[in-house]
């Protein structure tokens, strides 16, 4: 086998999302979309998957809204309405590198739109422009020295000053990438570790606003150069 660095794992993924970009298509079920997905990330280098060996977790419609456990996860039979809203979430593995991306997809007039500017329907595409607020205010105010219980109460804080609920079951907004699933540390409150300490840690706020049935997540991997955070 191959090995790859936590980059070249991290390009399968998003290069997985951009493939299922151009594929989806109204009347298309869940499972085919995980299943697509899964084939196109072996057939990309990926070796396994590393999160409960499930490569794609997919949810469309009110769906996306749900949080739940890997462990826990069914893919359901639903069918790509023309217009929909669709979450996929990649964990592609190569030896024991992971790769760790999700997007959450809009399908307008029987088509994903490509950028969000686009969009039509108003409750989505402010629901995706408040996940890359979150990416940009993330970006902003992490440092080395930061832990991860200062970053999850203050961009929780700033979820709620923008009208958002976080929906991750667990509550966190991350974790750390490490070689086996059960040594991941998280952003949540009481971990004092401070983001330097890690190599590598995703940010995947999970969001919705009250009273609504959609959710919205982005996932990137983020590390330090020195003092300054770059994305994966």
């Amino acid at each position: 086998m191959v090995q790859m660095n936590y980059s070249q794992v991290q390009k399968i993924a998003k290069d997985t999302i951009a493939y299922a970009m151009a594929e989806i298509k109204p009347g298309m079920n869940l499972q085919d979309i995980r299943r697509r997905c899964e084939e196109k990330m072996l057939s990309l280098g990926a070796s396994s998957f590393w999160y409960w060996d499930v490569g794609a977790f997919v949810f469309s419609g009110d769906e996306t809204a749900k949080s739940v456990s890997g462990r826990e996860y069914k893919t359901s039979d639903r069918l790509i309405a023309d217009n929909d809203i669709i979450t996929i979430d990649l964990s592609p593995q190569v030896g024991d590198t992971w790769g760790d991306f999700a997007r959450t997809l809009i399908v307008e007039n029987g088509s994903v739109v490509q950028n969000c500017s686009d969009i039509q329907n108003t409750e989505w595409k402010a629901g995706l422009l408040m996940e890359e607020k979150l990416h940009a205010e993330m970006q902003r105010i992490a440092s080395p020295q930061m832990s991860f219980e200062e970053l999850y109460y203050s961009m929780n804080d700033f979820i709620r000053s923008n009208g958002y609920i976080n929906l991750d079951f667990l509550g966190n907004l991350g974790h750390s990438i490490v070689r086996n699933k059960d040594d991941r540390i998280y952003i949540e409150k009481g971990n004092h570790a401070k983001l330097g300490d890690v190599s590598y840690f995703t940010f995947e706020p999970h969001i919705s606003t009250a009273g609504s049935v959609f959710g919205y997540k982005r996932e990137n991997i983020y590390y330090f150069e020195g003092t300054t955070i770059r994305e994966l």
